[in-house]
């Protein structure tokens, strides 16, 4: 279950750190708390000077006009000297409202779109298809993409929430420089559905989102009250409902004895055991010192893992991840 990985990778020939940074939370609208510009710009370069410095963001964290691409233009007008450093995916080609669009069409137009609104600062290292289109084939979006790295509008092809055959069909066409899924204790899939067999084997790197399950192992919620009435978590995704609550306690407390005899807390735990796995946790959090403490990785011993697989056999979670019309398009 763990095979461990070395300290330091390359994304299209970049190096990164073990731990990158997910953006996601920087730029949401209401009803999500709002982080101010100059906040989100700070907790950006904690992040790099702490070594995470694969970035994760998306035209669609935000809006038209207040997205992850133009947080990135003003860090980068800030730090120029910074854009070297840091390896940036962005995820496009993708609609909350609408679901993907892989179309050639589509993804040339996201494409420029991100290009356009980063205005030269700093370059898409990795371009991620958000989700596969459905309804057009992974090859015909591939070629495209891969068109668009010849024409040096983006430093190489990203997958996210892809099934081991769509990234071997995918890798036929170009190679592919990362695959980003959901990986943490509590959705662990990835090491049974041959995804993490198939990246390791074709040698991609694995960018892990959610490595704390959301929130649900920070081990700040030990009741389902504690989720304010209203939190997209509770509202949302089944695993946060009050039916499936209890039953996903039981790994929290599991961790959470494997972090306090570490003198460790809860999230450190999880984040080091995705980093095990062979995947590069990217954790969000619009709070500094927790982004300094996401930063650093942990070390598990091989029997504090066998520990954890002891407790994910022994406590299943319940619920889907997402449910609903978005789970359809997970592992696609």
């Amino acid at each position: 279950m763990s095979i461990g990985r070395a300290a330091l990778t390359r994304v299209c020939g970049k190096p990164v750190g073990p731990i990158g940074y997910g953006m996601l939370g920087l730029t949401l609208p209401a009803p999500f708390p709002e982080v101010k510009r100059d906040d989100a710009l700070n907790l950006l370069k904690k992040a790099l000077d702490q070594g995470a410095n694969l970035w994760n963001g998306g035209i669609h964290y935000g809006t038209p006009d207040a997205n992850s691409l133009h947080l990135m233009r003003h860090y980068f007008e800030k730090y120029p000297e910074d854009a070297e450093k840091v390896v940036l995916s962005i995820k496009g080609a993708f609609s909350i409202k609408t679901g993907p669009a892989g179309s050639p069409e589509a993804i040339r137009a996201s494409v420029e779109e991100a290009f356009g609104v980063l205005g030269g600062e700093k370059t898409i290292d990795v371009f991620e298809m958000a989700r596969v289109d459905p309804n057009t084939p992974i090859e015909t979006s591939v070629k495209v993409l891969a068109e668009l790295v010849k024409e040096g509008k983006i430093g190489g092809i990203g997958l996210s929430e892809v099934s081991a055959s769509t990234i071997r069909k995918a890798h036929a066409i170009h190679p592919i420089a990362a695959v980003e899924i959901e990986l943490s204790l509590f959705t662990p899939d990835p090491l049974k559905n041959g995804i993490m067999d198939t990246c390791h084997e074709l040698g991609i790197p694995v960018i892990g989102y959610s490595p704390v399950g959301r929130g649900w192992l920070t081990g700040q919620f030990k009741k389902v009250e504690d989720l304010p009435a209203n939190d997209f978590r509770r509202t949302h995704f089944p695993r946060f409902k009050a039916e499936a609550f209890d039953q996903n306690r039981k790994l929290v407390v599991a961790v959470e004895k494997i972090a306090e005899r570490k003198d460790l807390k809860t999230s450190q735990v999880a984040i080091a055991w995705v980093a095990r796995q062979g995947a590069i946790p990217i954790p969000g959090s619009t709070n500094p010192e927790r982004v300094e403490m996401n930063s650093h990785l942990s070390e598990l011993t091989d029997g504090e893992m066998l520990e954890l697989r002891e407790a994910l056999d022994t406590f299943p979670i319940a619920g889907e991840r997402y449910g609903g019309a978005h789970e359809k398009l997970l592992n696609a």
